[in-house]
């Protein structure tokens, strides 16, 4: 038995493993090798009050102003509060931020859309890399620490699915991929750290892997969920058909990138009298507009009126990919389209990332804290990781000495399913599923798209279920299983909001609706889509 099962390997997750005492039994699960997740990809930074020009009350207005009247205002102020201190715990680790140039003892700090102060600590345009390299070599380094790479969590294991009244979450069922085989894993506490929901659509800046795992497996273990009709999709992800899940950063046009339509002209003052520098909602519905007005394959992002040794010092990353792919960003302007890009509901969870069942947490991405509202706030998503990664790991260190449930735990069951002879129903209904999530519930929406949206993915998962209680268990259908159960989350979540706020935009409800100020969307277990 494991004192934490830790479900997913980046930012928060390592956080948390890193914030526990040496002499607790942990394992750190991870889908793929460990680095493979949402945070190594992530460009731009962390956003904390580091300037004396800055404070926190301003970077908690800015929050509010992006969330649109859906924040939790102390979740706000809980996680900016504790920014600075995050970043200090980053650098006693070595991460590698950049530094002014005629000064050593100052980080640089960039400004994003969103953001009214520049408060953005990054390293180069490859924050993500830094933060994650960093942290996973700590991790090696710790002897109390299980690092159980290639493997993929089934589902959870709680007392009331054992047949008690309680339900207290005692471990997990996961799936080794290398042997092919299910083990039990059972721990004191589990926490769920495994990234957002972005693979559910068609074009995604994510990795494979953000298929929405800990989302659905805590749907399923009896959690509420909350906000997840608010998907961001980043406005500018490079466009060419090979470049996958190649986002440009935010930090361009915080550096004076300016969007174009193939003639040269700017359109986003039309749109919003910050321009580029608006949220990204505003920036992605635009783009969106703008395609569809003129039939576009594409938008074009330009800096290259920057000069040439400020954009490869500021962005080598994104500069390197451009290249790879044709374009020379210090000459030409980028071809960009928006892209799904991150989760901003998720499981809802306390101050210390505690959900509605005991001994589960949920962390990151996955999780609803309130931080983020109807729209993320550029930079705060790594900020979110570290606090409530440091959150939980105080809250677990203050229960560890309690008795542990000690209860039975059958094996994985195998013996009335066979090996599937037609994997071709799994890449269908998979394609299907982001195909009608890109076309229905997308950037905007209507009623009647939502729910032919609905009635698809409840048939699906009817199908889904069936498939799963018939074969032998394999990473594609797991992700498929949880993919299609977030898609179903984020459709009935859309439904239920009749206006437009923030990152839901719907044209039957164009308006925001002042009634619904400050009120989360939020979906309790009790009713599923068996009951439709």
């Amino acid at each position: 038995m494991y004192d934490v099962l830790i479900i997913g390997s980046g930012a928060a997750g390592l956080t948390l493993a890193l914030s526990l005492p040496d002499d607790c039994k942990i394992a750190v699960l991870s889908k793929d090798v460990l680095t493979e997740g949402s945070t190594v990809y992530a460009q731009g930074g962390i956003s904390a009050v580091l300037d004396a020009t800055d404070s926190v009350d301003s970077h908690i207005e800015d929050t509010l102003n992006a969330g649109a009247g859906l924040c939790d205002e102390s979740a706000v102020r809980f996680t900016v509060e504790n920014g600075a201190s995050s970043i200090k715990w980053l650098l006693e680790a070595g991460v590698p931020f950049t530094r002014e140039e005629n000064d050593e003892n100052r980080l640089h700090l960039t400004r994003e859309g969103g953001h009214s102060h520049r408060r953005i600590a990054h390293a180069a345009d490859a924050s993500g890399a830094a933060i994650e390299h960093t942290l996973v070599g700590k991790v090696r380094q710790c002897s109390n620490i299980t690092l159980l790479e290639h493997h993929i969590a089934v589902d959870l294991i709680t007392s009331r699915k054992l047949g008690h009244r309680s339900n207290r979450c005692i471990g997990a069922y996961v799936l080794n991929r290398k042997a092919k085989r299910i083990q039990t894993l059972q721990a004191r506490f589990t926490v769920l750290a495994t990234g957002g929901a972005s693979k559910v659509y068609l074009y995604t800046s994510n990795p494979d892997g953000t298929s929405g795992d800990g989302i659905a497996m805590a749907w399923r273990a009896g959690c509420r969920v909350a906000n997840m009709e608010f998907m961001q999709f980043h406005p500018t992800c490079l466009y060419h058909p090979q470049a996958k899940s190649s986002l440009i950063t935010e930090a361009v046009r915080g550096e004076g990138g300016r969007l174009l339509l193939p003639d040269g002209s700017r359109f986003m003052p039309r749109f919003d009298p910050r321009a580029e520098l608006a949220p990204r909602d505003i920036v992605a519905r635009a783009i969106d507009h703008e395609m569809k007005r003129l039939g576009l394959d594409c938008v074009y992002l330009d800096i290259s009126h920057k000069p040439r040794e400020f954009i490869l010092s500021h962005f080598p990353n994104v500069y390197a990919t451009c290249e790879q792919f044709g374009y020379d960003m210090s000459k030409q302007p980028v071809p960009v389209v928006p892209a799904a890009h991150y989760t901003c509901g998720g499981v809802m969870v306390d101050h210390n990332g505690h959900t509605d069942v005991d001994a589960l947490y949920c962390i990151g991405e996955a999780s609803y804290t309130g931080l983020h509202g109807a729209n993320r706030l550029a930079s705060n998503s790594l900020l979110e990781c570290l606090v409530y990664g440091k959150s939980a790991a105080q809250d677990i260190m203050q229960h560890l000495q309690e008795p542990a449930l000690d209860l039975p735990i059958p094996n994985w069951d195998e013996s009335r399913v066979t090996d599937s002879d037609e994997r071709v129903v799994i890449t269908h209904n998979w394609d299907e599923i982001r195909r009608f999530m890109w076309d229905y519930v997308g950037i905007v929406r209507t009623t009647k798209r939502l729910q032919r949206a609905q009635h698809r993915i409840e048939l699906l998962l009817r199908e889904i279920d069936e498939y799963y209680a018939n074969f032998r268990v394999t990473s594609d259908l797991i992700e498929l299983r949880n993919l299609a159960l977030v898609a179903w989350l984020i459709i009935r979540s859309a439904i239920n909001r009749p206006e437009s706020r923030g990152l839901h935009y719907t044209l039957d409800y164009p308006k925001t609706n002042v009634k619904l100020e400050g009120i989360p969307t939020i979906l309790d277990p009790i009713t599923t889509y068996h009951a439709h």
